[in-house]
């Protein structure tokens, strides 16, 4: 892809949308599917990591990973600050999570994704590696309709009204974690039903703006990086979503204070995660609801991703197939 081209950031936003990004998340689900099962976590996130990097630094942009897999001392990950691209574009701001659900690929089990986030320097919030609050829901409720300080009940009981049924009728899903007994209690009480994952509360975010996975509300504690990577997709796609980070220490708050953020209990909004344009995109390690995983073949390598794009609503689903083989085995 020649780099004479005009560099204007909707523009390359635009020609990434068309194939490129679904290159970057493509390579980095392969390199991560040819370790599914072998309960190697670890490895198969440092492959997913390689193969991302790789891809990132052909694509004519100059980017800083805003949302990564650590400080600039955990490198080999891709960290945050890291600059990548042919520096010959735009300049972006990428959030990436190379692997989503290591320990589903490492016992190939459903749901893994590579995932990655791209919209225009500056517009993306820079959030250290730690925990966040979130709840989100799907497109079409009125503003207000969730509050990331109500009761996990509460917000059961709203978003029935708002949806018009009973609360029996609602679905909530959160992460698995002891940290979240008390809320399950309240919604079990409602008459709500809980979808309990081990990992991937990105997809379980997306999972609330997609009416076929049955899924309605996203609550509980999980990853900042994953937080504002699933804000990116809401934003394509529509939905509400309230977020905090949880600033736990002392070396957590001097953190936040280099990365600009003045306020560490600020309650965000998706437009305050990510504000202008932006580009989403997801494809498959495992096959779980949001996407079908990588499959091997004699000669050939199938993949399917989702590209989302904010500024025009717009979501494919790619369903690739790879025959040049050759061009994988660098993974």
């Amino acid at each position: 892809m020649s780099s004479s081209i005009t560099v204007q950031s909707d523009q390359v936003l635009e020609r990434v949308l068309s194939i490129e990004i679904v290159r970057v998340t493509e390579r980095a689900a392969v390199s991560a599917a040819r370790l599914r099962g072998h309960g190697r976590d670890k490895a198969s996130d440092q492959a997913a990591v390689d193969a991302m990097r790789r891809e990132l630094n052909k694509l004519p942009i100059d980017g800083t990973v805003v949302i990564g897999e650590g400080e600039i001392d955990e490198a080999p990950m891709l960290f945050i600050g890291e600059k990548v691209g042919n520096k010959h574009g735009a300049r972006v701001d990428i959030a990436v999570d190379p692997l989503e659900g290591t320990v589903l690929c490492a016992k190939n089990m459903p749901g893994a994704i590579a995932t990655i986030a791209m919209a225009d320097a500056g517009t993306l919030l820079h959030a250290p590696d730690c925990y966040m609050e979130k709840i989100a829901i799907g497109p079409g409720y009125p503003k207000g309709t969730i509050d990331l300080d109500a009761p996990a009940d509460e917000n059961i009981m709203n978003l029935a009204k708002a949806k018009g049924v009973k609360p029996s009728e609602i679905t909530a899903i959160l992460l698995d974690r002891p940290r979240h007994t008390h809320a399950i209690e309240l919604i079990r009480k409602t008459g709500a039903a809980v979808s309990l994952i081990s990992d991937g509360d990105v997809a379980g975010v997306i999972h609330c703006a997609e009416p076929k996975t049955g899924i309605d509300i996203y609550l509980g504690i999980g990853g900042a990086p994953e937080g504002v990577l699933a804000a990116a997709a809401l934003r394509c796609i529509g939905g509400q979503m309230q977020c905090r980070l949880v600033i736990d220490s002392e070396e957590l708050r001097e953190r936040t204070k280099k990365m600009g953020i003045k306020d560490p209990k600020k309650k965000y909004e998706i437009e305050d995660m990510v504000r202008g344009d932006c580009l989403f995109a997801a494809t498959g390690v495992t096959t779980g609801a949001m996407l079908n995983g990588v499959k091997f073949s004699k000669n050939l390598i199938e993949t399917e991703t989702v590209v989302m794009r904010s500024v025009t609503g717009t979501v494919r689903r790619i369903v690739a197939e790879h025959r040049q083989l050759d061009k994988f085995h660098l993974d």
